[in-house]
């Protein structure tokens, strides 16, 4: 028997380790998990229980991608700031679109900085996930050297225990052993690297236990192949796991070989892969394009502007809270948020934008040449203006226009002595022609302003200086009818000291004539006052490029149409040039000049008709040469859209809210009377419109159902049947239909020449809808001295009359001690037993109330009636 000392002779002794701090480890977590296999058989395995600790990656890949995204959120955050500080700048916009559009980027904001926390915080989770992942790697690798360490340690003490014999055939067995466990596992890590072979720098490192040399190892190889001997398995075959599992065995096994990925996590990474290489191609192959955006765009155009699929714009869409089909509209501002969420840039066009460029821009001074001047006619009614411009022409007009006033704004050209020209727009005197004067000084170089000798400076004429200073043009003053007896020039001139105009005879820059168109004196004067006044303007225009001017009048002819005096203000128009003024269009078919003779083109300053309109325009629409028909229809239908656009919003507006209803309702809504006008030119319809509108008041109204130009129609006595309304034609006729239906239908057609009988006549009727006004009208007082009750009657007041009359049926009021107690209607009136009509003062009578019996001896009655009087505007 040996001893301790003979045993260790030779030995390494068994010693604690220095370097090695001995300490109590906590022990790892167990628990026991069923399994269930088939034919109902179970089986209770014991699992480890990982603790979790949190974990944060050395690498600053984490930090580059926070720093990307907080500088991708600051970019966009300011591209909003700057669209935000644009829409508040932009004076063009409304109230309503401005903060529509900054809600629409308020919203954008709040989307973004939704995405940016959302995507911060998906890759602190994916952070997390990856430091736990680590914290489970090392710490199970530690689990691992633990083990390895104690069986180390349990292998070398069972090596010093056993002999020298039994050790030689032990090593040739776990020689034969180890072999043959080294080709098993190098076949199934083989047959598993095909199958799924994750990424080599995913794989985690193979943690192999530490080599001994000599006897440790063949020791431990022979312990390994006794415990566990070597299954047999098919080629590419995973080995699988018999008898009951363990801690020490779970970590054996791992010892043995490298920990493999499943083909789900090894699918998950190779998708992952692939996305991201996919994004990189994308990011450096991506083309920034410039978005066209206008005011409404389908999300098809939208794609195909943006070479983008229609799918992904509209999932875009719905993360912008917007729920659109492929084929629905979308406004400019979403539009933008998508462009910009693809990364391109946007460019915001208006419809407004089509007319840019339209009239062309400024003309070089070298192409400049000396144009004739531009006169308008201007002052009170019957002041001579007409007649004045007569004497000029050498023309009667006087003769051709109804009740001796012009009622149409008229242009002509005259050629004066040494070969100048000079150009007259004629306009009417009449308060109801405000909007044709205004224009008419809106288009001129020079005003004459007529004022008669013997008149004086009247309303008109005031107005007519008002217009002529906004326009800032310079006045010379006309002071007509010299010849009669009764004329007072000086007159004249003094109170025109009072409008800020000072003659030059007075110190002043005033220039004033005297003439008279019936003697045709001071004429030449006048003519040369005009031709001075337009040397000092030195006006000039460019001949030699694309007409444009403004539309004076405009009428409809039968037999040529919509007929258009035009003032060419710069270019010059010629026959075929195709042309667009307000909401309409055309080709020019020909000129006429203003004797009706046709021409071939017109210059500057020169008044012409044009005929080959397509519509009829408003007087003052501004008249472009445009290049082609396509432009010249675009730009109508665009005017003609945004005027039906303007008219139905105020129409809209018109009917008010429900409160604004009732308000009415209690209030009492005015009365309106409808009418359909129709009128020969548009400046008179313009002038019998205002004239009506203006005698509206809170309680009657003039309601225009319809206001046109041109001859009456079957469809405007519809119309008029329909509303019960009267057709008022002003220098026009209706047409044999119209007249046939309007006289079956029973419409009425009134036919007028003379503005005044015009507003006359619809003052009568919108008079005679006005209510009466009710005038109360004193007629006495009774005293009441004695009281009598009646079976079936009631009390009945015997009175005395003290003052006037009163009447049967006439309106009575009970006072008591001077305070009224009573107001009510008297329902007879007897004298002794006889039912009379009056009773006058000094007389008894006998008198009862209407539903009222508390009368006393001592009260008095006032008795009095209510008259109707008609009223009038």
């Amino acid at each position: 028997m040996t001893t301790t000392d003979e045993k260790t002779d030779g030995k390494k002794p068994l010693t604690l380790n220095k370097n090695k701090k001995l300490e109590l480890k906590k022990k790892i977590e167990t628990g026991q998990v069923r399994q269930s296999f088939s034919h109902g058989r179970s089986k209770t395995v014991q699992v480890e229980v990982k603790r979790k600790r949190a974990y944060r990656p050395e690498d600053s890949t984490a930090e580059v991608a926070s720093q990307q995204a907080a500088e991708k959120q600051r970019k966009e955050a300011a591209a909003l700031q700057e669209q935000a500080a644009e829409v508040e700048n932009d004076h063009n916009l409304t109230r309503a679109e401005r903060d529509a559009r900054l809600r629409a980027i308020e919203k954008a904001r709040e989307e973004a900085e939704r995405r940016a926390r959302e995507e911060e915080e998906a890759r602190k989770r994916a952070a997390e996930e990856e430091a736990r992942r680590q914290a489970e790697e090392e710490e199970a690798r530690k689990r691992a050297e633990e083990e390895e360490a104690n069986r180390q340690a349990e292998a070398e003490s069972q090596d010093e225990t056993d002999g020298q014999e039994t050790a030689e055939p032990a090593e040739g067995e776990a020689d034969e052993s180890a072999q043959a466990s080294e080709a098993d596992q190098a076949s199934a890590q083989e047959a598993a690297e095909p199958a799924a072979a994750p990424p080599a720098e995913d794989k985690p490192a193979a943690r192999k236990p530490a080599q001994r040399e000599g006897e440790d190892s063949e020791a431990r190889n022979k312990k390994r192949s006794a415990a566990k001997p070597a299954p047999s398995r098919g080629k590419g075959e995973q080995r699988r796991r018999q008898g009951k599992l363990t801690i020490t065995r779970a970590l054996d096994e791992d010892e043995e070989e490298e920990r493999q990925r499943s083909l789900a996590a090894v699918r998950r990474r190779r998708e992952k892969e692939k996305e991201r290489s996919r994004e990189q191609l994308q990011q450096g192959s991506k083309i920034i394009r410039d978005v066209v955006i206008p005011e409404a765009i389908t999300v098809q155009e939208l794609a195909n502007r943006m070479a983008e699929r229609g799918g992904e714009v509209v999932k875009t869409l719905m993360k912008l809270g917007v729920m659109a089909t492929i084929n629905q509209t979308i406004d400019a501002d979403t539009a933008e948020l998508v462009v910009t969420e693809f990364g391109h840039q946007a460019q915001r066009v208006s419809d407004e934008d089509i007319e840019l460029g339209l009239a062309g821009g400024p003309d070089p001074e070298e192409a400049l040449q000396p144009r004739s001047p531009v006169v308008t006619v201007m002052g009170h009614v019957d002041h001579g203006k007409t007649s004045l411009l007569d004497a000029l022409r050498s023309t009667d007009i006087v003769a051709h226009e109804a009740g001796g006033i012009t009622q149409h704004i008229g242009a002509y050209q005259i050629v004066v002595e040494g070969g100048s020209k000079i150009t007259f727009i004629d306009t009417p005197g009449h308060a109801a022609f405000t909007e044709m004067r205004a224009r008419g000084a809106n288009v001129t170089d020079l005003v004459i302003l007529v004022v008669a000798a013997d008149d004086g400076i009247k309303d008109q004429t005031v107005e007519a200086i008002n217009h002529a200073k906004a326009a800032g043009v310079p006045i010379v003053v006309a002071i007509n009818k010299c010849d009669k007896p009764e004329a007072d020039p000086e007159r004249v001139k003094t109170e025109l000291l009072q409008y800020e105009l000072v003659p030059e005879d007075m110190g002043g820059d005033i220039i004033c004539v005297e003439v008279s168109a019936i003697s045709r004196d001071g004429i030449n004067d006048l003519v040369e006052s005009l031709l001075l006044q337009s040397e000092l303007l030195e006006l000039k225009a460019n001949p030699d490029r694309s007409a444009s001017g403004v539309v004076v009048e405009a009428r409809l002819e039968q037999g040529r149409g919509s007929v258009a005096t035009v003032l060419i203000q710069r270019g010059t128009l010629r026959v075929g040039d195709i042309f667009v003024t307000g909401s309409e269009s055309g080709r020019v078919r020909a000129l006429l000049n203003d004797r009706g003779e046709k021409v071939e083109q017109a210059g500057p300053s020169e008044p012409v008709e044009v005929l080959g309109l397509n519509g009829t325009p408003e007087a003052g629409d501004d008249f472009v040469v445009v290049e082609d028909d396509a432009r010249a229809r675009e730009v109508a239908d665009f005017r003609g859209e945004k005027k039906r656009m303007t008219q139905l919003a105020s129409a809209t507006s018109g009917r008010g809210s429900l409160e604004q209803m009732m308000d009415r309702i209690k209030e009492g809504e005015a009365q309106t009377m409808p009418i359909v006008i129709k009128s020969d030119v548009h400046g008179s319809l313009e002038a019998i419109t205002s004239a009506l509108e203006k005698l509206a008041t809170d309680e009657v109204k003039v309601q225009i159902l319809h206001a046109g130009v041109g001859g009456i129609n079957e469809s405007d006595v519809t119309l008029a049947r329909a509303s019960g309304a009267p057709i008022i034609a002003f220098n026009v006729r209706a047409n044999a239909q119209a007249r046939e239906l309007a006289r079956r239908d029973g419409v009425e057609i009134r036919y007028y020449s003379i503005i005044y009988n015009v507003i006359d006549d619809v003052k009568a009727l919108l008079s005679g809808m006005l209510s009466p006004e009710q005038r109360e009208t004193f007629l006495g007082y009774a005293e009441i001295r004695e009281v009598f009750n009646i079976t079936r009657v009631g009390k009945v007041a015997g009175c005395m009359i003290t003052e006037g009359q009163v009447k049967r049926g006439a309106k009575v009021r009970l006072l008591r001690d001077n305070v009224v107690i009573h107001d009510g209607t008297l329902k007879t009136l007897k004298r002794f037993k006889d039912e009379v009509k009056e009773v006058q003062q000094g007389y008894e009578c006998g008198m009862a109330f209407e539903n009222y019996n508390d009368i006393q001896v001592g009260d008095q009655i006032e008795c009095y009636e209510i008259r109707e009087i008609a009223r009038s505007l």
